[in-house]
């Protein structure tokens, strides 16, 4: 946990943005794993991460092929390895620096919120150079970055809502569950002091929700006229689909897919019992993947008078022997097209069903 002088400066900015401070201490801890800064030739400064493939795209044509050549730029994302210990990656942004400062540092992520130097103007700096001066100038600065990037994204009622998995889904992106982190952000919460509620958009579509209720409600939403992808992700898109239809329609504005809302798409519906972007059974990936691996199990069951010509003679064994070895291979070709099968009816199931947040 953050020591008191750290929790001071989150508590004043938490304050300054009507945010708990319960829970902006409990984000910035997950976020940051509870470090807030390091101390490099004796100056405490921000974390940094650079990002190799952001350098490549921002740095200027004429010095792209010279950031490439010190091992400090590629459009391959993760090509460009960060050192071990903050001391050396200051060193490398300095070599960075001397290349193109203002590219520098918008290709690094500062602070206790990661927040990429390239967010800059979004978040009212008037230059790159602005940003990393202020972001340098101590925690309480580095919290005011984050939140402004919260802001920007419109995260901040899913905190307040204390909805952890939907603030997860926005800020950490679909793959959050892998690491814990809306309930990593739930623990942090209740040891800063945070009193758990229920939150007031439990049980309804909102950031992290996903399967047949999501698709319904993007298609209808496409109907309205979003432009967004049908795929069953309640992710930020979505989110802001629906936000703007909430203001098109004069309802409650907070990206959340509640009874308002839902009550409101039904005019796109043709009929009351359309079930709008039902994923059809060949499109479902897991009936597609198993159907692309039933081709081999397919043609070992048609070959399967060629496979015992075949084994007989290349081993030398009798026609009986080898009539029993294509009928064993049959039988494992036939446990893999049971397995298979199971597998995409298993995909075709889970298609059919919504999952509130997970």
């Amino acid at each position: 946990m953050f020591n008191a002088t750290i929790l001071a400066a989150i508590r004043s900015v938490a304050i300054d943005h009507n945010i708990e401070p319960a829970a902006l201490s409990a984000v910035v801890d997950t976020e940051s794993d509870g470090i807030a800064s390091t101390n490099v030739n004796g100056v405490e400064l921000p974390l940094i991460r650079i990002e190799g493939h952001y350098f490549d795209r921002l740095v200027p044509a004429d010095k792209q092929a010279a950031a490439r050549a010190a091992g400090l730029a590629s459009p391959i994302a993760g090509k460009v390895k960060n050192p071990a210990s903050q001391a050396d990656r200051y060193k490398m942004f300095s070599r960075m620096c001397d290349i193109d400062k203002a590219a520098a540092i918008m290709s690094c992520s500062w602070g206790v919120g990661q927040v990429m130097g390239a967010h800059w103007k979004s978040l009212n700096f008037s230059s790159a150079e602005e940003f990393l001066a202020f972001v340098k100038a101590g925690v309480g600065n580095q919290v005011e970055i984050m939140v402004r990037f919260i802001e920007r994204n419109g995260l901040v009622d899913d905190i307040k809502r204390q909805d952890w998995a939907g603030f997860a889904r926005g800020y950490n992106g679909p793959n959050y569950k892998a690491n814990d982190y809306d309930n990593k952000l739930a623990r942090a919460f209740a040891a800063y002091g945070g009193r758990p509620s229920i939150s007031p958009a439990s049980g309804m579509l909102r950031l992290g929700s996903s399967g047949a209720g999501v698709r319904e409600l993007q298609a209808l939403l496409v109907r309205a006229g979003a432009s967004i992808q049908v795929d069953g992700d309640y992710g930020p898109a979505t989110r802001d689909a629906v936000r703007n239809f909430q203001m098109a329609k004069g309802l409650t504005v907070d990206g959340v897919a509640g009874p308002e809302v839902q009550a409101a798409l039904k005019a796109y519906q043709v009929t009351p019992s359309e079930k709008p972007g039902a994923l059809p059974v060949s499109q479902v990936p897991a009936v597609q993947k198993a159907a692309k691996a039933m081709a081999p199990v397919a043609l070992v069951t048609t070959m399967r008078g060629q496979i015992s010509d075949a084994a007989a003679n290349l081993t030398g064994t009798g026609v009986h022997a080898a009539d029993i070895a294509s009928q064993a291979l049959l039988g494992v070709a036939a446990i893999i097209g049971v397995g298979l099968t199971c597998y995409a009816l298993y995909g075709w199931f889970k298609s059919t069903k919504t999952v509130e947040q997970g």
